[in-house]
């Protein structure tokens, strides 16, 4: 909270007491720095997380000051309590916090608090949440004349962005299958359509599994891994197209012989895409974070579409392609 009034421990030592328990003034230097001490001492990262050490801890109450042991006279400990006076209040202001609105042209007397989410909390969800409290605090509870003014609303930002990539996902799956549409046909552009969401719902099942959640990063991740998802479909529908076009092939030898003759191209691409993605889990630093989703999201979701290319595929090539009837040898006339 910024513009409020910080808290403060205020120490009134007694000379008296400090004579009859031998206490001085470096005893209780040396006493605070000891004690009022929080030092991080390294990191380790490990499985993709990041954990912090410490040593020591800080004094967070009037109470822990008040217990806290300056010295030690005849075998007893002498705690700061045995030679003073702990008062806990409000520090003297050293600065003021004034806020002023486009329309007002005068400042005004402000206290700004920031509130944050914790980890894997929905930003969307807490910002409603919060302004649903602030509206009935400001109907409620505030006195006449204060009013609350939202600065900053990152759940409201944080779903914008989340909404204009969904849009930009969704475009560039329209796109692919117009495009295989116009090349192919309408049939095959159906299968490649249906791959698409198969492989983008496995992928966000494994998300939720393993705790990523659905944010800037995981989505611009699924969109740059659309290209590689639809390449399987794609490569496996057009061989089979191919083998249907065959007049010595049934409709069921023309989607084995398909799948058979490009097996180890799809595995191999597959291979290399995971192997290509797979550092990016050891990056470190402020990096790690924005890495770590598209390290996992573009290998899983190019497995799932391999296995989409391998399973369904075929099975919806059954469904929805037909084999070229066989043309009859003209006759001809003489």
């Amino acid at each position: 909270m910024f513009g409020g009034e910080p808290r403060t421990v205020n120490i009134e030592l007694n000379a008296t007491a400090m004579a009859a328990h031998q206490v001085t003034i470096d005893d209780l230097e040396f006493a605070f720095n000891v004690s009022h001490d929080l030092r991080q001492i390294g990191d380790i990262r490990e499985r993709g997380i990041n954990y912090q050490f410490e040593s020591g801890s800080w004094l967070e109450s009037s109470q822990d000051v008040e217990n806290l042991v300056i010295s030690v006279n005849n075998g007893n400990p002498v705690y700061l309590r045995d030679i003073a006076k702990v008062k806990d209040g409000a520090r003297s202001l050293l600065k003021d916090t004034w806020y002023r609105t486009r329309d007002d042209l005068l400042e005004k007397p402000a206290v700004f608090i920031s509130i944050a989410k914790q980890k894997g909390a929905n930003a969307v969800t807490v910002s409603k949440q919060v302004n649903r409290h602030l509206a009935n605090l400001a109907e409620n509870q505030l006195p006449e004349g204060v009013k609350i003014a939202i600065i900053r609303d990152y759940g409201q930002t944080a779903s914008d962005k989340v909404n204009n990539l969904v849009t930009s996902l969704g475009i560039a799956v329209v796109t692919v299958v117009v495009f295989v549409g116009l090349t192919l046909n309408w049939r095959s552009a159906m299968v490649v359509a249906i791959a698409i969401p198969v492989s983008y719902g496995a992928t966000l099942g494994v998300d939720w599994l393993f705790g990523y959640t659905i944010n800037r990063v995981t989505l611009f991740a699924l969109i740059l891994s659309l290209g590689l998802i639809v390449d399987d479909p794609i490569a496996s529908i057009d061989n089979i197209e191919r083998y249907l076009r065959k007049s010595n092939y049934s409709a069921t030898n023309a989607i084995v012989s398909a799948m058979n003759e490009i097996r180890g191209a799809l595995l191999m691409s597959t291979v290399a895409i995971v192997i290509v993605f797979t550092p990016m889990f050891f990056i470190s630093g402020m990096m790690g974070p924005y890495m770590g989703p598209l390290a996992f999201n573009v290998p899983i979701s190019v497995l799932f579409s391999t296995l989409v290319a391998f399973m369904i595929t075929p099975w919806l090539a059954g469904k929805l392609l037909k084999p070229q009837a066989k043309q009859r040898p003209k006759r001809i006339l003489g």
